[in-house]
């Protein structure tokens, strides 16, 4: 089973995960060197086998697969080719990775050449390749996947579809993730249906939603997105929840959940959940590299919780004095 559709729930009263610990690396010493941000992009992470991973797009070479991290500590990392150009789909572009266990098998799933493709390996480590290289079939572009495995075994591709903006869709997936079912395909959310101001802050025709992931809580599922175009310095995240994986979906109203009136950083997007060695939860995401200039994109950690709504339905909070960028040794 997909590790993110266990029930999560965690509270701020635990201490904080050793990830969110090395933001004490963030002031060097007197005598030493200044550490460095990592630069990913639509980050993901996930921690396994006593080893925490990280992927995501390489705004200086994403025309040549994927670079990722690994690390013991969630403080030293050390970097690795995950994905080589040539051994699975895609000639450039290599954007927004998704990593996930089936069956004993690791998969990624990724956009190249703007499609999205799923490449296999025996460790999350990689090397991630296809027997068959080729996109999943589609009508049209699509970027940013998710796949999400219910308990029930059923599968789930969410993605973005590249048509009148960037939007949300889910479609059922099949049993070996090399297809989806087309007659079960249904638009989640976008920038131009039921609009939250914070969603299109430049009021453009292109509306943009993406970089989603799913989560599974006490039988509701949340969908968390970022909106606006990247580049934007109002690029954010917020999320919406349903009965159903493949909805409707209630935004929630206090959207948007990260944003850099939070944070006090321009660009803030794109993430993914993932849970620490100790249980706890925690949003890997991208910023912009300054106030002042977009990339490249630097890689920052916030810790994350489910708290009472008051209504019957959790919420989603994060905790704003937990923010820190990852940082090279």
């Amino acid at each position: 089973m997909n590790y993110k559709s266990l029930i999560i729930a965690f509270a701020f009263g635990a201490s904080l995960s050793s990830c969110a610990q090395s933001k004490k690396s963030d002031t060097p010493q007197p005598g030493q060197r200044e550490r460095l941000a990592i630069n990913l992009a639509d980050p993901t992470m996930l921690y396994t086998g006593n080893t925490y991973y990280l992927f995501g797009t390489n705004d200086h070479n994403s025309g040549n697969g994927f670079i990722a991290y690994s690390s013991t500590d969630g403080d030293n990392w050390k970097e690795f080719t995950a994905l080589t150009k040539g051994d699975a789909f895609g000639t450039t572009g290599f954007w927004a990775p998704q990593i996930f266990s089936y069956n004993n098998k690791w998969y990624m799933a990724y956009t190249a050449n703007e499609n999205i493709a799923i490449a296999t390996a025996d460790s999350p480590k990689g090397p991630f390749k296809q027997s068959t290289i080729k996109q999943l079939d589609a009508p049209v572009k699509q970027i940013d996947p998710f796949v999400f495995t219910d308990d029930n075994g059923k599968k789930y591709l969410y993605h973005v579809r590249l048509t009148n903006g960037n939007r949300i869709f889910v479609a059922e997936m099949n049993d070996d993730f090399s297809a989806i079912n087309e007659s079960t395909l249904k638009e989640c959310i976008s920038g131009a249906v039921n609009t939250q101001p914070w969603e299109n802050a430049q009021n453009v025709d292109w509306t943009v939603t993406e970089g989603v992931t799913v989560l599974k809580h006490k039988g509701k599922y949340y969908m968390i997105y970022s909106a606006n175009d990247f580049r934007n310095i109002d690029y954010a995240v917020g999320y919406a929840v349903a009965d159903n994986p493949l909805g409707p979906w209630v935004k929630y109203s206090g959207n948007p959940i990260i944003s850099r009136k939070d944070l006090g950083i321009n660009g803030t997007g794109h993430g993914d959940f993932f849970t620490d060695k100790d249980g706890n939860l925690e949003y890997v995401f991208h910023t912009h590299n300054s106030n002042t200039t977009v990339g490249p994109r630097k890689t920052a950690v916030i810790k994350a919780a489910f708290v009472d709504g008051g209504d019957g339905t959790d919420k989603i909070v994060v905790d704003t004095k937990t923010f820190h960028y990852l940082l090279l040794p």
